[in-house]
């Protein structure tokens, strides 16, 4: 079976390269005739891989710790759901993952109906970038990480899977991760392909964009939801009572996602006058190489994270992989020749291009900072990096400007009246709502603007959509709700992380402590065990006033295959306002337990805003959807 599933990888590298090396041939030979059997050949190489993938699974399901990757992360103990889903625990297997997605992303493309008005030249160029793409996956699984390495002798039970990647949130975070990564490649691959296609009349009349706008708003949906579901977990699973570290795998996903935020409005302008053509080319390219740069990270042990999979062999071809993309994509960029101008700084148009500026300074700079030990490294024995302070200083004012930027942008490039009366609208909003919160005390500078800022977002979207006439067209509906959900989002930053009030308090049975305006009380201690762990659990009465919170169950666990590592389980009683939070710090030998009690305000409204973020991207592919479907019903007509 297993040797089976590594033959299958083996196959899907084969078919990839010479479908690759059949495009190249066709090109240099200027012959398109034949391009349909490379077209075929993304379906063997799917197919490959999902047979590799069903070999995965079984020694999953079945236990078969013959196999090291279920031995490394099973155990017996491990619930079927979990087992399952240590399919992307490990680096072999989530790299395997990201592959078939990728691929079956790619063997979806040419049944898209836009694919046809493609001219066969682009079409041959798209493959030889794609089965490329797909020839580095399949080597580094056949190679530097290869799932079906067998082990002799065969172990009783499993490593088991580490207790922190045991929570929804973790599981299902990664494989959003990935399948947002892999569905940048298809319009990177576009991109390319049309930039060396001589066909100057299909590349304006269907530009890449258009064609895989679907891909571009599908991947941008799955990374938003892959990143929140990941500030989730380390919210509820991590115990320290915060959902953003700055941690360097937080900031290699969050790298990818401000490089795309940044592309879909660029786009938007290249749509309406053409310009930006270089630009959106070198920044589809920069969002997709970060993808592989931010699992280089994770994988390379080039940089030391909570939850990176360590130093491995795999981090070489990651690298190499990289530069080699890197210098293409830039070679084709700036070699690409436009005569566009740049938008008025004072229209939307320019005001989106200044946001566009923006992200891309927040993303060289969390980039420089998180590589800051390896740069340090030339001209110091001992390389620090830097710490949630330095990211907390400088990127934070950027993110407060760019809510504000995002406040004003909808209502400027009109003349008419009722556009400068929205545009007044919003600036008394964001006055007036600033005035306010620093009477109420909340006059933190930054924190006041973001919150200002989100505000204005607020209220000229219910403007929009309640009041303004004409109503918004139903494809103004994403937009209009992702902008909802980034302001509720940033309305619950500037609360929650400024504003939060966190003490460590120890505590016996029956004893009290005071935090804000909360009485916590001990009720009792008591020990649980459950399979494969034992945990110590402290049950806290919380009351404010005379007024019953509810009971807050915070465990300490620490689980068989791990030693005497413990674990945090927190515990929450959730709020739309203040949400309270407690964590099982330790036990003193008196019989004492330190616990950290934190009142988050506002912290919800970030899992609302994400979630909507991460869905009403639904309502432009849709749109976009009917929008081609009208279009090839009136050339049939």
């Amino acid at each position: 079976m297993y040797y089976f599933g590594y033959l299958a990888l083996v196959l899907a590298m084969l078919f990839s390269l010479l479908a690759a090396l059949s495009a190249l041939m066709d090109l240099w030979r200027n012959e398109t005739k034949n391009s349909k059997r490379i077209e075929l050949a993304h379906f063997p190489v799917s197919l490959c891989l999902l047979l590799a993938s069903a070999a995965l699974l079984h020694a999953l399901f079945w236990q078969d710790y013959a196999l090291q990757y279920a031995a490394n992360y099973t155990d017996r103990y491990l619930d079927l759901f979990y087992r399952l889903t240590a399919f992307w625990a490990g680096q072999p297997g989530s790299m395997l993952f990201w592959a078939l997605v990728t691929a079956i992303l790619g063997s979806l493309f040419p049944f898209m109906p836009h694919y046809r008005s493609l001219d066969q030249k682009t079409r041959l160029w798209f493959w030889v970038f794609f089965h490329s793409i797909m020839v580095f996956f399949t080597l580094v699984l056949t190679t530097y990480s290869n799932p079906f390495i067998m082990q002799t002798p065969v172990p009783a039970d499993g490593n088991g899977l580490n207790p922190l990647l045991q929570n929804p949130g973790m599981i299902i975070h990664p494989p959003l991760l990935f399948i947002g990564y892999a569905g940048f490649v298809i319009p990177f691959c576009l991109a390319l392909a049309q930039r060396l296609s001589p066909e100057e009349e299909n590349r304006h009349t269907n530009p890449w964009f258009q064609l895989t706008r679907p891909y571009l708003l599908f991947s941008w949906m799955f990374l938003t939801a892959g990143i929140l579901l990941g500030a989730w977990w380390a919210y509820m699973e991590l115990g320290w009572g915060g959902y953003w570290a700055w941690d360097p795998v937080e900031n290699s996903s969050l790298v990818p996602w401000l490089l795309a935020t940044a592309l879909l409005h660029t786009l938007a302008i290249e749509r309406r006058n053409g310009s930006f053509s270089r630009y959106n080319l070198l920044l589809i390219s920069l969002t997709t190489i970060s993808t592989f740069f931010a699992t280089y990270l994770v994988r390379s042990g080039v940089v030391d994270s909570v939850h990176a999979f360590g130093q491995g062999a795999v981090g070489t071809p990651l690298l190499f992989f990289i530069l080699s993309a890197l210098v293409i994509s830039f070679w084709l960029s700036l070699s690409y020749k436009t005569s566009s101008s740049l938008p008025d700084l004072l229209s939307r148009e320019g005001l989106m291009a200044l946001m566009s500026w923006f992200l891309l300074a927040l993303c060289a700079i969390i980039t420089i900072a998180t590589l800051w030990p390896v740069l340090t490294r030339t001209f110091s024995d001992t390389p620090t990096g830097l710490d949630a302070r330095f990211y907390n200083t400088v990127c934070l004012p950027l993110a407060a400007i760019l809510l504000s930027l995002l406040a004003f942008c909808p209502w400027l490039s009109s003349g008419t009246r009722s556009k400068r009366h929205l545009l007044c609208f919003v600036t008394i909003v964001f006055v007036t709502a600033g005035l306010i919160l620093a009477f109420l005390g909340f006059n933190k500078p930054i924190a006041l603007i973001a919150s200002a800022a989100s505000i204005s977002i607020l209220a000229g979207i219910v403007f929009q959509l309640l009041i303004a006439k004409p109503r918004p067209h139903k494809r103004a509906w994403a937009a209009l709700g992702t902008h909802l959900g980034l302001a509720l989002a940033g309305l619950a930053v500037a609360f929650s992380g400024p504003y939060d009030t966190e003490k460590d308090v120890l505590l016996a049975p029956g004893l009290s402590e005071n935090v804000g305006s909360y009485t916590l009380t001990l009720e009792s201690i008591r020990q649980q065990d459950g399979p494969g762990f034992s945990a110590l659990l402290a049950v806290l009465r919380v009351k404010e006033g005379e007024k019953d919170k509810g009971r807050l169950i915070p465990e300490r666990r620490i689980y068989e295959k791990f030693g005497d590592m413990q674990f945090s389980e927190v515990d929450t009683i959730p709020s739309l306002g203040n949400e309270l939070y407690a964590s099982l710090l330790g036990l003193t030998q008196d019989k004492k337990v330190l616990i950290r009690f934190s009142i988050k305000p506002l912290v919800n409204w970030l899992w609302i805003g994400g979630l909507l973020m991460s869905l009403m991207p639904v309502f432009g592919l849709a749109a976009f959807l009917r929008n081609r479907q009208s279009q090839s019903e009136a050339k049939s007509a």
